[in-house]
């Protein structure tokens, strides 16, 4: 009997290992369920995003449907959730506006970055100086657009999938804030 037991507890740990991934200390679920639509998302793939030699935060994308098809990923009109758990001590509101600013500015044509011009204003506005153990949740949704999830606190909404497309750019695009993380969040690592 005490051999069955054991056996269970083992097959129980396995099983709750198996549904989580630890990176840099934050516990990542390997699925999700947003409480706002009730949409069942799959962790794609989490990196780290390093800034010389400190962690930044740890990035996390969230999908209907894992894949490493970087088409799929950003020409897709489905749920998708980025994560960002932030790992740095602290980070001023102005290094979030100057990174999306860039971000948008280097994977953007001119004629794209200015259908977004507006909303990225807005989308940068909704930040403020975040800690170590803050959390943002970017969660797209077709025909509603960017929910923007700050400490808990919903910032609002950025209109439009393009929107969301160009913000994917930022860590998937041609000219990533890095190549590492771009490969992590695509589940290639």
């Amino acid at each position: 009997m005490v051999r069955v037991i054991i056996t269970v507890c083992l097959f129980m740990i396995s099983m709750t290992t198996s549904q989580a991934r630890e990176i840099a200390g934050v516990t990542l679920a390997e699925q999700i369920v947003r409480e706002a639509d009730n949409v069942e998302l799959r962790l794609n793939g989490a990196g780290i995003r390093k800034k010389l030699f400190f962690k930044v935060y740890l990035a996390s994308l969230y999908l209907p449907q894992p894949t490493s098809d970087i088409a799929e990923v950003t020409a897709a009109d489905r749920p998708a959730r980025v994560q960002m758990h932030i790992l740095y001590s602290e980070i001023e509101k102005e290094k979030f506006v100057k990174g999306w600013n860039d971000g948008f500015s280097a994977n953007l044509d001119a004629a794209r970055l200015e259908t977004v011009r507006e909303r990225l204003d807005q989308f940068n506005a909704m930040f403020e100086t975040l800690k170590a153990g803050d959390l943002i949740n970017l969660d797209y949704s077709p025909g509603e657009g960017t929910r923007v999830t700050i400490k808990e606190v919903d910032k609002g909404v950025i209109p439009g999938g393009d929107f969301y497309q160009a913000l994917l750019m930022v860590w998937l695009g041609d000219s990533p804030i890095s190549q590492s993380l771009k490969q992590q969040l695509l589940g290639a690592d």
